[in-house]
């Protein structure tokens, strides 16, 4: 989720990775592979791309922490529909 939610603010300010990655002091495809999931960064590393960006350790982790949670709701919604229907169902 880190990486998604780094890739989507990195879209949203309109940056290629090598301008990201130049400021935070990385290569391109290193935080191609963050952004994909397939390197775990260092807190130390997720601080100098959220820097990078302009965003706050903590802004991100609020970021990822209401996607979670309007995922598991979304989750819990459809749950409870396909239970619905269960019982309809019977």
């Amino acid at each position: 989720m880190v990486g998604d939610q780094l890739r989507r603010l990195r879209h949203e300010r309109g940056e290629t990775l090598g301008e990201t990655a130049t400021r935070a002091g990385v290569s391109p495809q290193y935080l191609s592979e963050i952004e994909r999931g397939r390197k775990e960064p260092s807190s130390e590393m997720i601080a100098a791309v959220t820097g990078a960006l302009d965003i706050t350790l903590v802004d991100l982790t609020r970021e990822i922490a209401e996607r979670l949670i309007a995922m598991r709701e979304h989750s819990t919604t459809q749950l409870s529909g396909t239970q619905s229907q269960f019982v309809l169902a019977a």
